[in-house]
């Protein structure tokens, strides 16, 4: 399907041959929406044509990095509650007045309890991981941004969004489905395993080293 087109072109939302879960979603985010090369196409002053200020896309840079602290423990917490419930045997699962209690034991042993910020979903109305089809893979959101993030900084670190490299993308990746072990086709692809280290960045929760 993508067969003679850059990785530029490939569109959000496209998903590739029967992608193994939960590698299945990194090959849906919008790679590429604000590289220099593609913002200039499209984010244009609606009367004059002029492309956005380089200061202006840096402000909006920078605003989606407010509040992540928040957004990622949330979701996090709300990870670690999903796999809580699927770890039960039928005979552990706690009754409906004890459900409260055994949600708040499961985020203290993973240290994510935290009054100010608590789980962006709680059992009784976490429907998504019972009835969605996200039974132990709620979890497969965050994955996915950790793999995208991780993928966008080898493009930069190779030259960008080049021929070569959305070759290298779609031969390694996007056309292999579940032909392959998914963390072997990554591997191919970036030369390494998956570090979460990008993402951390691209939130801005990475913490500076050195003196």
């Amino acid at each position: 399907m993508t067969a003679g087109r850059p990785a530029s072109a490939v569109p959000c939302g496209w998903t590739p041959t029967a992608a193994a879960w939960p590698w299945y979603w990194p090959t849906r985010r919008c790679l590429w929406a604000t590289w220099p090369s593609i913002l200039k196409n499209y984010a244009k002053h609606h009367r004059t044509g002029e492309p956005i200020p380089p200061a202006l896309l840096a402000k909006v840079e920078a605003a989606s990095r407010f509040n992540q602290g928040h957004g990622t423990t949330e979701l996090v917490a709300a990870n670690i509650i999903d796999q809580a419930w699927h770890q039960l045997s039928p005979d552990q699962v706690p009754a409906p007045e004890e459900v409260e209690a055994f949600e708040r034991k499961a985020l203290q042993k993973a240290e994510v309890e935290f009054a100010p910020v608590p789980p962006r979903y709680r059992g009784p109305y976490f429907s998504h991981i019972f009835a969605g089809g996200y039974s132990a893979g709620y979890y497969s959101y965050f994955w996915s941004e950790v793999l995208d993030a991780d993928a966008v900084e080898w493009f930069k670190s190779h030259g960008g969004l080049t021929r070569a490299n959305g070759d290298r993308f779609r031969d390694t990746l996007l056309s292999r489905g579940d032909s392959r072990d998914a963390k072997e086709m990554f591997r191919a692809f970036t030369g390494h395993d998956p570090d979460i280290r990008p993402l951390l960045i691209r939130r801005g929760l990475d913490v500076p080293t050195g003196p």
